[in-house]
């Protein structure tokens, strides 16, 4: 395909891949050149996942379709289905996009699968560009979706590639009928009431009324303001230095700074929390949390609800907690390790007998966690580990009466032994 644009980058094939196909024009055309350019390189395998959003009523034919799609090209396949249905109008979107990328993400670990192709195309930037625009957004946000970037994921490293960012729509159009290529129309797309649908059917024929190459010159922009979020980057991470810490943000620094730079501090704390994976406060928000910096006290706590988290600051310095439930699970002990744990035996029929609870803490509770030491209390205990307040809400782990557990302290040590078969509790917290 042709193409004014410079190229973009694109992943190394000679390793495995994987495409997502959601079965529309865009998707068909990538996965049609990918598999063209595997057909030169027989050492790289290419991996189709399609994500069922249970949204529409055809979306198990749609499914049907990637799936014959993927046999046609005789390329690995496989699924997710999410459960959106009921979901409030005005979070669809925002959900859907979040757990789509979740569930990609957990595909790409399954199969060890490094690089993820996604179809977006230069019509899909432009429409990004004056989503954001309309949304008030900043350099970030204006410069629409890179063409490649990290994905967050638990297991291992994925790469996201946009490899059709400098294609038009019109241009994918072209190379589909030129190779006869089937592809099915997701009729949501016609829906005004969603936003981009707005933009797409309403304003960007508007302004390609006005100046015909409306979508190439928003995407132009779009990269060029990337480039500039890149600098400013560069800028937070150079003003940042000593405010930019392992486990948070330093509160005194960082208001040092927005005394003597306020928008310089702005930078860095926009940049802390896209590192952090969050979305940007509005400007009304972000005024609010200066004037609670400005005012609290530094041995003080403080609690910020944002982005489905909770930032919290504690000892001077703020902190990121994602809202996570948790469990409690027993991890074997190699054999040869001397690690001490619990009997495995013991665990087996305390499980049989139903005499593990869980409970929550009443305040008075005591735990011995080393040898030759007194019992102390929790709150003596989660003190002097230095464990941050909203770390101590864990259940704690009770075995027939006794407290064997407590996350972030450690375990009952009359009850561990150091040979035999045994077991480690550990608390964990649910992806």
């Amino acid at each position: 395909m042709a193409s004014s644009r410079k190229s973009q980058p694109s992943p190394k094939l000679g390793k495995r891949i994987a495409v997502a196909l959601s079965g529309g024009l865009d998707s068909v055309v990538l996965l049609d050149t990918v598999c063209k350019a595997q057909s030169k390189n027989k050492s790289s395998a290419v991996y189709v996942f399609h994500i069922h959003h249970g949204l529409q009523k055809q979306a198990d034919d749609w499914l049907i379709f990637c799936e014959k799609l993927a046999k046609k090209y005789q390329v690995h396949f496989d699924f997710r289905l999410l459960h959106l249905a009921g979901e409030e109008q005005g979070n669809v979107e925002a959900r859907a996009r979040a757990e789509r990328y979740e569930a990609l993400a957990d595909l790409c670990a399954e199969y060890g699968i490094e690089d993820l192709l996604l179809a977006h195309h230069q019509n899909d930037q432009a429409e990004t560009t004056l989503l954001q625009l309309l949304r008030g957004a900043g350099v970030a946000g204006l410069a629409g979706m890179p063409a490649s970037r990290e994905l967050n994921a638990q297991e291992g490293k994925i790469t996201l590639w946009r490899p059709l960012l400098g294609q038009s729509r019109k241009e994918l159009e072209a190379y589909a009928k030129e190779h006869k290529l089937k592809w099915i129309e997701d009729p949501s797309n016609q829906d005004s009431q969603y936003r981009r649908n707005a933009i797409r059917k309403t304003i960007i024929p508007a302004l390609e009324k006005i100046q015909p190459e409306a979508i190439a010159n928003l995407a132009r922009s779009a990269g060029l303001l990337g480039e500039a979020q890149g600098l400013l980057d560069r800028l937070a991470m150079q003003d940042g230095k000593h405010i930019l810490l392992k486990n948070g943000i330093g509160h005194q620094p960082l208001l040092k700074l927005a005394q003597k730079d306020l928008p310089a501090a702005n930078n860095v704390l926009r940049y802390w929390l896209r590192v952090n994976g969050m979305t940007m406060p509005s400007q009304e928000r972000l005024a609010a949390w200066w004037r609670d910096l400005e005012v609290v006290k530094a041995d003080a706590q403080l609690e910020w609800n944002h982005d489905q988290s909770i930032i919290r600051l504690w000892r001077g310095v703020l902190q990121v907690e994602e809202v996570k439930a948790g469990e409690w699970v027993f991890k074997t002990i190699p054999i040869a390790s001397k690690a001490p744990g619990f009997a495995s035996q013991w665990i087996k029929d305390a499980q049989k007998n139903g005499l593990i609870t869980l409970k929550e803490r009443s305040g008075s509770e005591k735990i011995q966690i080393k040898a030759n030491t007194p019992r102390k209390t929790l709150k003596n205990l989660f003190q002097e580990g230095d464990v941050p307040p909203w770390e101590r809400q864990a259940p704690l782990l009770y075995i027939d009466g006794d407290l064997i557990a407590v996350a972030g302290v450690g375990l009952s040590y009359p009850h561990l032994v150091h040979t035999g078969p045994r077991v480690r509790p550990e608390w964990q917290q649910k992806a």
